[in-house]
């Protein structure tokens, strides 16, 4: 048995994603899978300030480095500071107050957040990854059930 097959003989693979189908472009405009503004995709700053840390920060986050991706908005509550910024779900959070993000446990970015009363974040759009973070929930959830 080589290498490679003795590694992976007891994983499970994920499920095979096909590609998105292509969309010409005289149907862009009014297809539902193509979103043409890529000024939303892109790397944008919000500060919020709060009086006190024990105030809510007017949303949740779900991921991080246990869970094999980053930390992103999960809810963001109507009427909240953070949802008249612009922070919305599926939002990936890169940074606070210049500590990266990226690669961080959840335990750990709570803290962060909850700590500080401005709060200097840098935020991705970034759909494909926010849903990625529940398929591996489903497909960890399979696993367990498949081992039983």
């Amino acid at each position: 048995m080589s290498f490679i097959e003795n590694i992976t003989k007891d994983m499970i693979l994920p499920p095979y994603e096909p590609p998105p189908p292509y969309v010409p472009p005289g149907q862009r405009l009014d297809h539902p899978d193509y979103i043409g503004n890529v000024k939303d995709f892109l790397p944008r700053r919000v500060t919020m300030v709060r009086n006190q840390t024990s105030e809510a920060l007017g949303f949740n986050i779900r991921g991080g480095k246990e869970h094999f991706c980053g930390i992103y908005v999960s809810k963001v509550m109507p009427n909240s500071e953070a949802n008249n910024l612009g922070v919305k779900e599926a939002d990936q959070i890169l940074s606070v107050n210049n500590l990266d993000f990226k690669d961080i446990e959840h335990s750990e970015a709570v803290k962060i957040l909850k700590m500080n009363t401005v709060i200097e974040m840098e935020l991705l759009y970034f759909p494909y990854g926010y849903n990625k973070t529940y398929e591996k929930n489903r497909l960890m959830s399979a696993n367990s059930q498949s081992s039983r």
